[in-house]
């Protein structure tokens, strides 16, 4: 008995010690390596603000992510102020990071450094290669320079960056099996985002900072092999952009196959249908996030029963050897043919469709038998395929995908359609327009983008992130930020805030007020429109909410904790990180979520909005009540796709307010008139911000609605 009772304690001991060492255990220590632009030259509070140290905010407590970022330096040894120098350069060796993000490479483009770019790839090598020597599982990720907006040609410059750098720094990625993230595509139609036309604002850094917290925080999956099967036969492979692909003969096929460095938790995969290579941006973006990116040849085949056999073989292997049972479509022009004829007779096989200026209509396009310009010897072709011998057959022809909406729309998967506008090759008029038009009315779920005065060509686009957030939100592989807490990086003059006071001003205002103050009646946090509301906020210089807050706050002992472009995670932040609770409110009142609109779906917003009240309900006194309003009405006309979101963020949001100590409201009614738009005398032009009016009207709602709830007293 004795002997067991020993045996117990000291399996208890170790048991204690191992959560104890679980507990205690180092964080991942994450090193940044770079120019100025990872110092955080030109942003505002870069001790706050640049990449790196949103990043740590982003992370949390687990990670440890330091700024060894040096102004001015190249990658070159030979450039004129060469990193391998620097005192940044030896202490982030001395870290021993477990991750390594390198973002070199910008000054390497300056004109007495571009003699020596021959060498850029062995130097880059070398780089990496020192920090393998000094741990040798350490994660390497290469961050692609972003693109620079400069005329001056002697300096760093955009040309040489794309393509002579860029390329190269996919050339070492592919040869050292690195990482790379291609920060150049996040940037080239976001001019606005680097003021000095290299340097990235506070704003440019959080878009840096959220695709590496993407990185970090990858879940992965386990190695596949695609190539097992007898009746693949390899060819070669080669260099895709930094990534492995495949070129090989399935049954006699001509197939590829791009391999991504980790591959993405559930093994996603696109299956492209025409124009290997060609505006590759999206594959590329897929690629970086664990996407495989596979080909099967099915030219001139325009979506007809063979290529439908062939995809349907291929994807056998490609399922079989453990990719996805549901594979994105991608199709490019006539691509768009086989990427509907397929889907419609495997809708369960299908995560989503991307098709770009797709063909969907063969008597448009390759026939130009309506307003198309069609191309004779592709319609000889089509009509082979199809076996339309008669302009009988082709008048009963009902082959194409634009014949089959009905059954292509209750395949219930999401579509996507980047179209040009002024499209004369396919028009979008009997194609995508038709389409479109057809899916909706057959409650179908499809997206289409029109590029406003472009053709045929260019596909895709520069940026391909909404794109690449569509696929990522339909195969579930999409990051909400709007749920992770963050500070913002918010600097602006047109905010309402004191010149040269930023976001962390604003927030430390806020606490300080919170902490100076005991058993208030109102909390209101939110925004720009609650940061309107005024009170004793000394670096807030806007107020046209003040008029209505003397009249229905007047005898209240409040606080306006809105800060001018916040959304729910900015919020989260604040509620987590700071200590509103020594206010102990008798009310909170929450208005959040319409900064989330340009970047967030509904569902994700009212997630965000969602943990937003439980972070509340966790730090306050169980006493405390919460006025839910969610984001505030917008949309001035009720039939725009801003209102739209509102409405479907509220039918999301109101059953919050079945939770104890909860009241949801939505004042959509008391701010519209009877046929559902918007007061303009409420309202600013931008539908969104309330005038002085505005404020009277939900001030008052507030004060109604409290007294009704007995939390705060009577005038």
């Amino acid at each position: 008995m004795e002997k067991n009772k020993l045996v117990l304690l000291v399996l208890c001991f170790f048991l204690v010690v191992e959560a104890s060492w679980a507990t205690f255990q180092e964080p991942i220590k994450i090193a940044t390596v770079g120019n100025s632009i990872t110092y955080g030259s030109k942003v505002v509070n870069r001790e706050k603000n640049s990449y790196p140290a949103q990043l740590q905010e982003l992370l949390g407590d687990s990670y440890e992510v330091r700024n060894f970022g040096v102004s001015g330096r190249t990658l070159l040894k030979k450039g004129d102020r060469p990193y391998w120098e620097t005192e940044a350069y030896s202490n982030a060796l001395e870290f021993e990071p477990d991750i390594v993000f390198i973002k070199l490479g910008t000054n390497d483009s300056k004109l007495q450094n571009r003699v020596y770019l021959e060498e850029y790839e062995s130097d880059y090598t070398d780089l990496i290669a020192s920090f393998k020597a000094v741990n040798d599982k350490v994660r390497i990720v290469i961050l692609l320079p972003l693109p620079a907006f400069t005329s001056d040609t002697t300096n760093i410059w955009n040309p040489i960056l794309k393509d002579e750098i860029i390329p190269k720094a996919r050339s070492v990625a592919y040869k050292t099996a690195s990482e790379v993230l291609d920060l150049y595509q996040l940037f080239i139609d976001q001019p606005e985002l680097l003021p000095d036309n290299v340097h990235p604002s506070s704003l440019g850094a959080t878009v840096i900072a959220n695709r590496l917290y993407e990185t970090v925080m990858f879940q992965e999956s386990s190695t596949i092999n695609i190539f097992e099967s007898d009746d693949i036969k390899i060819k070669e492979t080669e260099n895709f952009y930094g990534y492995r692909q495949t070129n090989f003969e399935f049954n006699g096929i001509p197939s590829k196959v791009v391999e991504p460095k980790i591959i993405a938790a559930g093994r996603p995969w696109v299956l492209r249908a025409r124009f290997w290579g060609h505006e590759s941006q999206t594959d590329i973006a897929l690629l970086e996030r664990g996407f495989h990116i596979a080909y099967c040849d099915v030219a001139n085949l325009f979506g007809g029963p063979e290529a439908v056999k062939r995809w349907d073989v291929f994807y056998e292997l490609m399922t079989h050897a453990g990719l996805s049972k549901k594979v994105v479509l991608e199709g490019m022009s006539r691509g768009g043919l086989i990427v509907y004829n397929w889907a419609e007779k495997n809708p369960g096989k299908i995560a989503a469709v991307y098709a770009d200026a797709p063909v969907l209509n063969g008597k448009s396009w390759p026939g130009g038998l309506e307003n198309g310009k069609g191309s004779l010897s592709d319609w000889e072709a089509f009509k082979k395929v199809y076996a339309l011998k008669s302009d009988r057959d082709i008048a009963n022809f009902k082959g194409d995908p634009i014949y089959k909406i009905k059954s292509i729309a209750k395949g219930g998967y999401p579509m996507l359609h980047v179209c040009g506008a002024a499209d004369e090759v396919v028009p979008i008029a009997e194609n995508t327009k038709l389409f479109e038009e057809g899916i909706k009315a057959h409650g179908g779920a499809i997206e289409v983008i029109y590029k406003e005065g472009i053709g045929h060509h260019p596909h895709s686009l520069e940026n391909p992130s909404p794109i690449v957030d569509f696929i990522l939100r339909a195969t579930n592989q999409k990051v909400n930020f709007a749920v992770i807490p963050a500070p913002s990086p918010e600097y602006r003059s047109a905010a309402g805030w004191i010149e040269g006071k930023d976001w962390w001003a604003q927030a430390n205002d806020i606490d300080s007020l919170c902490q100076a103050s005991k058993e208030i009646d109102l909390l209101l946090i939110g925004n720009s429109i609650t940061q309107g509301w005024g009170g004793n906020r000394p670096n807030v210089t806007h107020a046209p909410g003040k008029e209505a807050a003397e009249l229905y706050f007047k005898d209240l002992n409040w606080i306006g904790a809105g800060i001018s472009g916040d959304r729910t995670q900015h919020v989260l932040y604040r509620i987590k990180n700071w200590n509103y609770e020594a206010a102990n409110p008798k009310m909170i009142v929450l208005a959040i979520g319409v900064n989330n609109f340009g970047n967030n779906t509904a569902s994700e917003i009212a997630a965000g909005i969602r943990e937003a009240v439980k972070a509340i309900q966790e730090k306050f006194s169980p006493a405390t009540k919460i006025m839910l309003f969610g984001p505030l009405p917008t949309g001035l006309d009720p039939t725009t796709d801003r209102r739209e979101k509102y409405n479907k963020i509220h039918s999301l949001i109101k059953n919050l307010g079945d939770q104890r100590n909860v009241f949801y409201y939505n004042v959509v009614n008391e701010f519209s008139d009877d046929k559902g738009f918007l007061k303009t005398a409420y309202y600013s032009n931008d539908g969104i911000h309330l005038l002085p009016e505005g404020y009277k009207v939900l001030g008052e709602f507030i004060r109604n609605n409290s007294l009704h709830n007995n939390q705060i007293r009577k005038p």
